[in-house]
């Protein structure tokens, strides 16, 4: 008998359910490079309309859809300002640089996961033949599970306009930060020139992002996306994945959240232990021994899986329950005492 997993690593790890994986079957398809797929031009559509835009275009991944992003502002030369951290620079494989020869202006986050107004001022280059174009400000939602305020969202995007940059959101989990805030996703996208929409995290598709935007920046993203090796024929397979996700799980990533609240609560308590209150479903915890490996290790003996890291990040998904959450910190404490005796002897 195969013993189940609970799988804390990310939330890219869900399983498609079973309603979408049926949804899958049944998807009328085309040839989305003809641009005749129909449930394909369904996904972008209804996207595009949920965050105040003009057009989509479904892309394989987060990834790919961020690049096309970048190479649709930029052109060689220029140069995006970024978080340190952020995913389009850190995590991405210098796609931009790589694919581009666009320049990453990277800068500090704050502990709340936005990029300070007055960094980013002075992060613009002048208009001088010496420095790169400031073209682009990048900005992601949520960062590190924080989920960015509105009204910075609201200031940022404004000093980028005031200083002719255009803005690009990676929202790879925008949905969770507008469950966070209750509000409509479209009051925090439709902000911004262009936003990547990830449906393979928190909502539970298997694969795919949507790139969204006015109609100029979309037509651009589309030939790079043929450049990038992204053209996709019968899509609409993927893309139906994407449609069942977005209509049916989006109010549940609240499930999450609670859930990545309970599983805080259970830990915060446990000696050798800090917790960060979690703002969406990524809870941070931080390793007074300095084990990480042997906690990772010893977890996996529970039948959990985690990352190595101190802190270490835990994601609740659509694939861990709240009975599952009460075993991790079962788990924890019996593997902490452990831990801690080990760390003394």
């Amino acid at each position: 008998m195969t013993v189940r997993k609970i799988d804390l690593r990310s939330d890219t790890v869900t399983r498609p359910t079973d309603t979408m994986r049926q949804a899958m079957m049944d998807a009328e398809v085309g040839d989305d490079v003809y641009g005749d797929d129909p449930t394909v031009i369904q996904l972008e559509t209804r996207l595009a309309e949920m965050t105040g835009h003009q057009a989509g275009l479904f892309c394989p991944s987060g990834t790919q859809s961020n690049l096309l992003a970048l190479l649709s502002h930029c052109e060689r030369g220029d140069e995006y300002i970024v978080g340190q951290t952020g995913h389009t620079y850190k995590y991405e494989g210098g796609g931009a640089a790589v694919f581009g020869s666009i320049q990453p202006q990277p800068i500090d986050f704050d502990e709340n996961g936005c990029l300070p107004l007055d960094k980013i001022d002075a992060a613009i280059k002048p208009v001088d033949s010496h420095f790169a174009r400031t073209r682009l400000l990048c900005l992601e939602n949520t960062q590190w599970g924080r989920a960015l305020p509105m009204d910075y969202l609201g200031e940022a995007t404004a000093l980028a306009r005031r200083r002719g940059l255009a803005v690009h959101l990676d929202g790879a989990r925008v949905f969770n930060a507008a469950v966070k805030h209750e509000v409509p996703v479209r009051q925090i996208c439709e902000s911004f020139d262009s936003v990547s929409i990830c449906l393979s995290k928190g909502l539970g598709a298997p694969v795919g992002s949507v790139l969204v935007g006015n109609s100029e920046i979309i037509d651009r993203a589309r030939r790079w996306r043929k450049v990038a090796g992204g053209g996709m024929r019968q899509a609409g397979i993927l893309a139906a994945a994407g449609l069942h996700a977005i209509e049916h799980h989006v109010d549940r990533l609240a499930e999450d959240h609670d859930n990545a609240e309970r599983l805080a609560r259970g830990l915060q308590n446990i000696e050798g232990y800090s917790v960060d209150k979690p703002q969406t479903n990524m809870v941070y915890v931080h390793d007074a021994y300095g084990r990480a490996n042997e906690l990772k290790a010893r977890l996996e003996r529970e039948n959990i899986i985690v990352t190595s890291g101190n802190p270490m990040r835990l994601v609740t998904h659509l694939d861990v329950s709240r009975d599952d959450v009460d075993h991790v910190v079962g788990a924890f404490n019996k593997v902490s005492s452990i831990i801690a005796v080990e760390a003394v002897g």
